[in-house]
């Protein structure tokens, strides 16, 4: 199917919908392609406590949730679809998907977010979703009571490890360094949370998988000190080291910094192509928050307002 939107907003975490609702209450009628994680990454979150607004811990799938009914209210669509293509080369820009949608825009806001970094060691791919897990909230409940090992040492590693804590009866952390870098008061209810124990200075040497070749049996654990590598049994590995930009679509079309974050202008959502904008997580590498990114998104729809306003002048 082939339609024209003023303004495309792809992604939907909280800087797409953010970006939505800004764009609908603009009159844009904007179009929202959700691309394969319905509301981004913050829907793994299952206690999220500092997002204004909130007195008492909600859950990041119902936060966006809510986020996606409040653009629809406005006058957002929203599309269940993947881009596979862009072409901003000339105007009006042309997205194509997965499923032969192809959209013509005015104005287009990236919000793609940010994905899983993979560690790279043999098995990793094979076993994802057969024990080899990268989202606590989305695979913790088929370990509840089991043993599970968490692979980390940031913010993300500690929220794996708590939701895990609350379903699993024990919880290992493997970090490479002597500290974390996850924030204080995360790291406050991890030390005080009995089944989660810390393998400081380790590395996840090997993931080794059961005789049949089907699931995760155990794990080789490397002592980055001494060289020492000991073998555990486990059900279960959660792989949270960090995240890698969703821009491979946009590469050759759009200017990308070394790490492949979206580069914009100085305090702004603006990329190098007029027209085309960026939000959230996908340009900026150094604040995972979810405020940031829907005041982001809010920026990025207030850009793309005042642009396609000027080109009606």
């Amino acid at each position: 199917m082939e339609q024209h939107r003023e303004v495309v907003i792809i992604g939907s975490g909280p800087a797409g919908y953010t970006a939505g609702i800004y764009s609908g209450r603009a009159g844009n009628k904007p179009l929202i392609i959700t691309g394969m994680e319905f509301g981004g990454q913050i829907t793994k979150s299952f206690d999220l406590e500092n997002y204004p607004g909130f007195t008492e811990k909600i859950d990041g799938l119902y936060l966006t949730e809510q986020m996606r009914k409040q653009a629809e209210i406005f006058g957002a669509e929203v599309l269940a679809d993947t881009v596979v293509e862009v072409d901003f080369s000339k105007r009006p820009f042309t997205i194509k998907c997965e499923n032969d949608n192809v959209i013509t825009a005015d104005a287009v806001i990236i919000a793609t977010g940010a994905s899983y970094r993979k560690i790279g060691l043999a098995n990793e791919s094979k076993l994802t979703g057969h024990g080899v897990s990268y989202c606590a909230t989305c695979d913790g409940f088929f370990f509840r009571d089991k043993e599970v090992f968490v692979v980390g040492g940031g913010n993300t590693a500690v929220y794996e490890a708590l939701h895990l804590s609350t379903l699993c009866k024990k919880v290992t952390i493997i970090h490479r360094r002597d500290h974390f870098t996850a924030e204080q008061i995360n790291q406050k209810h991890l030390f005080e949370t009995p089944n989660i124990s810390i393998m400081w200075n380790s590395t996840l040497d090997e993931i080794v998988e059961d005789a049949e070749g089907k699931k995760v049996a155990g794990v080789k654990i490397k002592n980055t000190q001494s060289g020492e590598i000991t073998s555990y049994d486990t059900d279960g590995i959660f792989i949270a080291i960090g995240n890698q930009p969703n821009t491979d679509v946009f590469k050759g079309q759009i200017e990308l910094d070394d790490s492949g974050y979206i580069k914009t202008k100085p305090n702004l959502c603006a990329t190098n192509i007029d027209g085309v904008f960026a939000a959230g997580d996908v340009k900026n590498p150094n604040f995972k928050q979810v405020v940031i990114a829907a005041a982001s998104g809010a920026q990025a729809s207030m850009e793309a307002d005042k642009y396609i306003l000027s080109t009606k002048e």
